[in-house]
C-alpha cells in the first residue's frame, strides 16, 4: 500500500527528476521511490536476517544450531561480539 508523504527538495534536483521520468515514461514518484530503494540497499546497516526457521525436526539438534545461529546474526545487527 502507498502512502503520500511531502518532501522538500532543491528545485534542480527535482528538475532532473522530472527529465527521468519523462524519458524512461514514468512517474517522478517511481523515480524517487527507485532512487531511495536503491540508497537504502546500498547504506542499509542492519540487513534482514539470513534465515528464519520455526517447527519441529526429528534431529533436536536443528531447533538448537538454528537458535545459536539466529543470536549470532543478530549479534551482528546490533554490533556485539555475537559470541555464543
Amino acid at each position: 500500500m502507498q502512502h503520500r508523504t511531502t518532501i522538500l527538495m532543491d528545485a534542480d534536483l527535482l528538475e532532473r527528476v522530472a527529465r527521468h521520468a519523462d524519458r524512461a515514461r514514468t512517474t517522478r514518484t517511481a523515480v524517487i521511490a527507485a532512487a531511495l530503494e536503491a540508497y537504502l540497499g546500498a547504506h542499509d546497516d542492519q540487513p534482514e536476517l539470513a534465515f528464519l526457521g520455526v517447527g519441529r525436526s526429528a534431529n533436536g539438534r536443528l531447533s538448537l544450531d538454528g537458535r545459536r545461529i539466529v543470536r549470532r546474526e543478530a549479534g551482528r545487527r546490533s554490533g556485539s561480539s555475537g559470541s555464543s
